[in-house]
């Protein structure tokens, strides 16, 4: 599983740490930004380019985002085809989010979630499998129809 990391200046301390962690357990993250903090700067520079990643293999691959309330990043993720991100409360929350509906970007508030916490939700994200009961895998497929639906 490719795991694709990225936070704008409200999340990148906490995305250097949890990348720590990643690769302290065996991943090989891939972070698409920011590089170095930079005050001020926009969390759909780093939002889209990894949920563009997650889009073209939804399937074999997770992203993971951190900004100040977590919204923009959530927000800017959802926006790709195949994208279900999540912005959740809790590790259990996310749990429920990856079993019944095969969430593939954590999105994460870093100012109203402690290291720990965002720690355990990461952990739970990447653990967690889907459960491809036919009323998740239905509900799943009826957000993808939505997203194929012409525009007007």
């Amino acid at each position: 599983m490719v795991i694709y990391i990225g936070a704008d200046h409200g999340g990148f301390a906490l995305k250097e740490k949890l990348k720590a962690v990643l690769k302290n357990d065996g991943y090989d993250p891939d972070d698409l930004g920011a590089a170095a903090y930079q005050d001020g700067d926009d969390y759909p520079d780093f939002a889209a380019p990894v949920a563009e990643k997650v889009s073209i293999a939804p399937e074999t691959s997770r992203g993971i985002l951190i900004c100040r309330s977590g919204f923009g990043m959530d927000i800017t993720a959802n926006k790709f085809p195949g994208v279900r991100a999540a912005l959740p409360l809790s590790p259990d929350h996310i749990y429920q989010g990856r079993h019944d509906d095969d969430v593939n970007v954590l999105c994460i508030a870093a100012d109203f979630v402690d290291e720990a916490t965002a720690l355990n939700m990461m952990k739970v994200f990447l653990s967690t499998p889907f459960a491809p009961d036919e009323r998740y895998t239905r509900r799943i497929k009826k957000i993808a129809d939505v997203e194929k639906k012409p525009k007007n």
